[in-house]
């Protein structure tokens, strides 16, 4: 029987379990898609209305100092948003059993773009439509509000962040494969964000959904006593929804990022970027991404991608978009380590060549909300050689946490790591499998050991799980890059039972299962001949 994971998602605590349970039950007929962003926006509303609150009450109590909680400066200097008196959620708590509070809603989203410049553009502004049920939208609102009421506004921010990201998950499950195309569950994001350690520099995501990469990169800076701030963010995604969705993501949780609107391969909105890492998941074997436009395109150094897949593409963007140490970390297919179709071996093989492969991870199937394809995890070093330490001297790290980019790596050049990752993972329901933060530390910290990461304790070959491999080795294998090819079996263990007594045991039973099935194939041929079909 599967096991349940704990903390199945991020966010997933009993209040946001509930919070979808009742606000699921508000959608009736309405398509998750749509309800989507009648949800979230209304939640994003709520953390913008409570920062603002907290910060209105601290400048009103100080009047006699010179404050005025009217003026919308004192909010933007400590980057809260400010929100005008029609649009505060008092006014809306109080309307909504209104059958005019959808306007009243759609007045405030226009009202937070109007004197929030960032915000422009990003906000739902459809509240007021008759398709959807005024009722229940105030009952949506009523319960939007008990979410961190009287807390402060880090404490309410949090609460808010989590709900947020859970509703993310919920509707991504719900929607299936169309909602998958803006959802990376967070889990897989944080297998990425663990491995490359993006403590500091450019981080870059060239199809970043609702944002899910930068969020971990911040977290994963919160959780190692870093600095927010520290990582400069830059995204693109070709879906307008998606983008917004993306805003809103990260100005929920005060993160400044320069996301563009556009196509990534048509439309590069950050030509020049070098970026320090790279996190992605894109779009699996894209067949319509009109390659056929761009065969002369200046990232194809490798090779020209086939117009009928997308994979080689993304791939070679990445690493165009590197900076010399960069390293990124990203989602494919698994057909991506071994297909020939179409000039994708050779290109495969001049990217293995130019020794840019640091690390291949094969994952379980079931994770995604969107596909059952087989997927794996890719990772391209620009520059493989050691690398000297600019952290402190400090106590050793725990396994799977590594130093990342501050942090010595030995020299690495020739080499490649593969981890088999499949067996890893619990269940979390009949149809979707999580990775545990026990697996995601396995992986991560076996992928920092090989690396020598300090503190990050000794690499070894473990037979079904990681093998460095040398370039000659994947040369051998035809350059495919399937880590079952090279970590080998696991070893069976050794039950205690002589070899002479199993292998009689083992011959008794199978001669009582012949018996059996000679009994049974015997009662089947004399049915068959009362039924006059008997030779």
């Amino acid at each position: 029987m599967a096991k349940t994971a704990k903390n199945a998602t991020t966010g997933s605590s009993d209040l946001s379990a509930k919070l979808w349970a009742a606000a699921d039950a508000l959608r009736a007929n309405m398509d998750a898609a749509e309800y989507k962003h009648v949800v979230l926006g209304l939640i994003f509303l709520k953390y913008i209305s409570d920062a603002f609150e907290a910060k209105y009450t601290q400048l009103d109590g100080e009047r006699k100092q010179g404050a005025d909680p009217e003026d919308p400066d004192e909010y933007r200097a400590v980057n809260i948003f400010w929100v005008p008196k029609e649009a505060r959620w008092l006014l809306l708590k109080a309307n909504a059993p209104q059958p005019t509070i959808g306007k009243t809603v759609d007045d405030a989203m226009e009202a937070i773009e109007r004197d929030n410049p960032t915000l422009k553009a990003v906000l739902p502004k459809d509240y007021a439509r008759p398709g959807l049920d005024k009722e229940r939208l105030g009952q949506l609102i009523n319960l939007v509000s008990d979410i961190g009421l009287g807390s402060p506004a880090d404490r309410a921010k949090d609460i808010l962040g989590q709900v947020y990201e859970y509703f993310l998950a919920q509707f991504a499950s719900a929607e299936g494969k169309k909602g998958g195309q803006f959802y990376t569950p967070s889990h897989v994001v944080r297998v990425l964000v663990a491995m490359l350690a993006p403590y500091k520099g450019r981080v870059y995501d060239p199809c970043c959904g609702s944002g899910g990469m930068f969020v971990q990169s911040e977290k994963f800076i919160e959780a190692h006593a870093g600095k927010i701030g520290d990582i400069s963010i830059y995204g693109q995604e070709s879906n307008y929804t998606t983008w917004r969705l993306a805003k809103m993501n990260l100005a929920l949780r005060g993160i400044d990022a320069q996301i563009a609107h556009g196509d990534t391969f048509h439309n590069d909105r950050h030509p020049d970027l070098k970026a320090d890492y790279v996190l992605a998941n894109p779009p699996f074997n894209d067949s319509d991404w009109r390659g056929e436009l761009l065969k002369d395109d200046g990232r194809w150094r490798y090779g020209v991608p086939p117009a009928a897949n997308a994979n080689y593409a993304w791939v070679q963007h990445f690493i165009y978009h590197l900076a010399p140490t960069g390293i990124a970390g990203f989602v494919l297919a698994n057909g991506s380590m071994s297909s020939n179709q179409s000039g994708e071996g050779e290109i495969r093989k001049s990217i293995i060549e130019t020794d840019l492969v640091d690390c291949m991870v094969a994952l379980p199937g079931q994770l995604f909300f969107s596909t059952q394809i087989p997927v794996c995890l890719w990772f391209i070093a620009r520059d493989k050689r050691g690398q000297p330490s600019s952290r402190p001297s400090a106590t050793p790290l725990p396994l799977g946490e590594g130093s990342g980019g501050e942090g010595r790596f030995r020299d690495r050049r020739g080499e490649t790591l593969f981890i088999d990752a499949r067996k890893l993972g619990t269940m979390t329901d009949r149809t979707h499998l999580e990775l545990t933060e026990e697996d995601v530390a396995k992986i991560a910290g076996t992928y920092h050991a090989w690396r020598g990461d300090e503190g990050a304790g000794e690499y070894v070959d473990v037979a079904g799980l990681c093998k460095a491999a040398t370039i000659d080795e994947i040369r051998a294998h035809g350059y495919v890059l399937t880590p079952g090819r090279y970590v080998g079996a696991e070893a069976a263990e050794d039950d205690g039972e002589p070899f002479d007594e199993k292998m009689k045991r083992l011959t008794a039973t199978l001669r009582e299962q012949q018996a059996e099935a000679a009994k049974l194939d015997e009662a089947i041929a004399k049915n068959l001949r009362e039924l006059g079909y008997g030779g």
